[in-house]
Order: C-alpha cells, then sequence, then structure tokens
C-alpha cells in the first residue's frame, strides 16, 4: 500500500510540474525607446553648417551560438552613441540597424539628433528581438566640429545562462 500512495503522489508532483497555473507572458516590446524621445533630440542642420562628417560600423548580436550551431542563445544588447568631447555638441545623422544578411530592420530616427558634450545616448535590442539574428550590425552617419573627436560607439551584450552569466562589448570602426 505504501508503494502505491508513493506513485500516487509521484505522478500527482510531474502533473504539476507540466501543468501551470501562471498567466502567459505579456508581449515585450523589441525596443525600450520610444519614438516621440528621439523627436525631442531632433535639430535641423542646414547645408552650410561647416561640420565634418562620418560614418561607423558597429557588429551587434542578438543571438549568439551555444554548443552546436542548432543551439542559439538571446542576448539583450545596449548600443551607446557617445560624445567624448568636453565641450562640443555632435550630432547623428542615421542609426541604422541591419539582419545578418545586410537587409535594412529599422531606422532609429528621422532627422539629426544631437549629443551634448560628454553625453551618452542608448539603443536598446531586447532578448525577445531576435531579427537580427547572430550577425546583426549597424551603421550611423554622424557630424561633428572641426577639430573634435569622433563619436564613439559601443555594444554592451549580455544574458544569463543557468546561474552564469556571459557578456560581452564590441567597437565601432570608422568606415567614411
Amino acid at each position: 500500500m505504501k508503494t502505491h500512495s508513493v506513485v500516487a503522489v509521484a505522478l500527482l508532483c510531474l502533473c504539476f510540474s507540466v501543468v501551470s497555473c501562471d498567466p502567459p507572458a505579456k508581449a515585450i516590446p523589441v525596443t525600450s525607446i520610444p519614438k516621440q524621445d528621439w523627436e525631442l533630440r531632433q535639430i535641423d542642420l542646414t547645408p552650410r553648417d561647416s561640420l565634418l562628417t562620418g560614418s561607423t560600423y558597429l557588429s551587434s548580436y542578438s543571438e549568439i551560438y551555444v554548443k552546436s550551431q542548432h543551439s542559439k542563445m538571446k542576448l539583450t544588447g545596449t548600443i551607446s552613441m557617445r560624445n567624448i568631447n568636453p565641450k562640443d555638441s555632435i550630432f547623428i545623422e542615421k542609426a541604422i540597424y541591419h539582419k545578418t544578411d545586410g537587409t535594412n530592420i529599422r531606422s532609429y530616427f528621422d532627422k539629426p539628433v544631437f549629443l551634448a558634450p560628454l553625453e551618452t545616448l542608448e539603443i536598446i535590442i531586447g532578448a525577445n528581438d531576435l531579427e537580427g539574428g547572430t550577425g546583426d550590425n549597424f551603421v550611423f552617419e554622424w557630424r561633428k566640429p572641426k577639430g573634435t573627436h569622433d563619436p564613439f560607439f559601443e555594444g554592451v551584450f549580455i544574458t544569463d545562462y543557468g546561474q552564469q552569466g556571459i557578456s560581452f562589448t564590441t567597437r565601432g570602426i570608422r568606415i567614411e
């Protein structure tokens, strides 16, 4: 009789662990930067402004392979756009996000945005935003006053795996 009650309890525990009574998870937005926040930072730049132009490429990772090519891990990415000048503002004209195959996923703003001296702006790629894939990337187009430093672009990627965390960074490379 003891054997039957132990088996019954074990089956009951197994049933409760398989069936969850928790409500379904809410949909998480792919990015936490509302469009209106970019609009507050917009600035009109005229062609006659004496600003130098440039472009920077930044590698990004929505997910990475784990153990084999058949297993991937989701990552959260923090994409930082930094003005490393202590006295002058700089301007980011475009922040374009691309998939692994190079196609455009989205552009984060339609008009140039400013970064005040030593300011940082961030784009968050949430762990549930897998559209970019394992080789996603950004291309930034920017303007700066003559005699100042280029903007600095950096990606920080993080996730947890069991009881351990994984994190790494990437740095932008000037392409124009």
